[in-house]
């Protein structure tokens, strides 16, 4: 027979230490208590705990300080953190800093109950060095810290906001999360909210019913229903038009969809995680977005790094996708000179654009050796990355000039430069219109 799991209870107030243990010890756990950050500390360096019950509010240090200690010196517990001032901001910065779960007072006993056995069946050792990649490639600080936001996100249930320029991987991200996760044995959906004809969106997210509107013969499950159980990507969720917006925050809210052209509801359970490549506070801001919508979906926010910040994951990128293309053959090798001009370029189109040359030049590898004549010409004429860094100008500007350079030497042909830039299409006109419309107008 296994050993009860042991619980610490932290609260100023005897009354509910006394509440809490007496609940948790006839659930079967070993309890003991602490009425303040000190004397928690003092008794997890005695003997560490599986869990951790704190209040938030506490005379002297509070609940997030004991929070922040032992997530640095005992990762492997898990947090559930109770307070009587329960606002969205505060639930948001508790999760931010690593707890489990967060319960607002007066609670019930079931509703303690269910936190804390959640919250320990999320628990799971810290991931070593190798399995903290979760299947990524890249070793660069960059990629360390992701490798960390996902780590706390995949034992986490609050929805997940995942941003970064085109091509640097968020799908993979999010898959991860998923993965590492306790929905991993459920399924994994995920829809591109910039590939759906406005008209369609309630039919995509939510299902409909036969007959529903001229063409419905039969009846559709949404995404929503199809992720039952496990986790739905929102892809460019920053292309939600306003009343999909308004129906995806009432579906967060209440974990219920209604099919179009059905009169009742259904009830499911769907962690969602959010991807664009777009600024969405200042979208909220600027009205562009709805700010409740943000701040719902913005409650973990994980930001990938663009290629040309993650220092040395080129190379080690380059290794793997040459490998990948050649298949069953040698991958080709490349000269200093031409690993050189690869490791300086910037990436405008990030891995994407990487992953799109790799199989360009296992194509046109003569003799299995790749040399700087071999290389694209975006990348063999670019100038040096150290010299676009003491360049002054926004990044956006040199970006600019890059992607009319490529445009110009594929003869306008924007198919073919989005091609060479390992973007698509509709990113490459988006783009060019967003630096038309920031070009000053004459006056006159």
């Amino acid at each position: 027979m296994s050993a009860p799991a042991k619980v610490l209870v932290v609260d100023d107030a005897a009354p509910m230490r006394e509440i809490i243990s007496r609940n948790l010890v006839a659930l079967g756990y070993a309890v003991r208590v602490a009425a303040d950050v000190d004397g928690a500390i003092a008794l997890l360096e005695a003997e560490p705990a599986d869990l951790i019950v704190t209040d938030m509010r506490m005379p002297g240090a509070d609940g997030l300080d004991l929070v922040r200690q032992v997530r640095e010196r005992w990762p492997g517990a898990a947090i559930v953190m109770i307070t009587g001032f329960a606002t969205v901001d505060g639930a948001v910065k508790a999760m931010r800093e690593g707890v489990s779960d967060y319960l607002a007072k007066p609670f019930s006993d079931e509703e303690l109950e269910h936190a804390v056995r959640t919250a320990q069946d999320r628990r799971a050792p810290a991931p070593t060095r190798s399995a903290s990649t979760y299947g990524m490639i890249g070793q660069s600080q960059a990629m360390q810290r992701v490798y960390g936001l996902i780590g706390r996100a995949a034992g986490a249930r609050v929805p997940v906001l995942i941003t970064g320029e085109s091509g640097t991987g968020k799908e993979l991200v999010a898959r991860a999360i998923h993965d590492a996760g306790p929905r991993s044995k459920g399924p994994f959906v995920a829809v591109n909210a910039a590939a759906i004809p406005e008209s369609l969106f309630e039919s995509e997210l939510f299902g409909h019913a036969k007959g529903a509107f001229t063409g419905a013969s039969t009846a559709r499950r949404g995404a929503f229903m199809a992720a039952h159980g496990g986790t739905l990507l929102l892809d460019e969720v920053g292309e939600l038009p306003p009343l999909a917006q308004a129906k995806l925050l009432r579906v967060l809210q209440d974990q219920r969809i209604r099919p179009v052209g059905e009169d009742r509801e259904h009830a499911v359970d769907v962690r969602i995680i959010a991807a664009t490549n777009r600024d969405l506070d200042a979208m909220a801001r600027a009205g562009e977005f709805r700010q409740d919508l943000f701040f719902r979906l913005h409650v973990l926010p994980i930001e990938l790094p663009p290629l040309r910040e993650r220092d040395g994951d080129v190379s080690r990128l380059l290794e793997a996708f040459l490998d990948d293309a050649a298949g069953d053959d040698a991958a080709p090798t490349l000269t200093p000179d031409a690993l050189a001009a690869l490791d300086g370029y910037a990436w405008p189109g990030n891995v994407r654009e990487l992953r799109n040359i790799a199989e360009r030049l296992v194509v046109l590898a003569d003799g299995g050796r790749i040399d700087l004549d071999d290389l694209p010409d975006a990348i063999r004429t670019a100038p040096a990355r150290q010299a676009r860094v003491a360049d002054d100008r926004p990044l956006r500007d040199v970006e600019l000039d890059h992607i009319r350079a490529v445009l110009q030497r594929a003869g306008g042909n924007k198919t073919r430069a989005a091609e060479i830039l390992g973007i698509d299409r509709k990113s490459l006109r988006e783009k060019l219109k967003a630096a038309e419309r920031s070009r000053p107008t004459s006056a006159g």
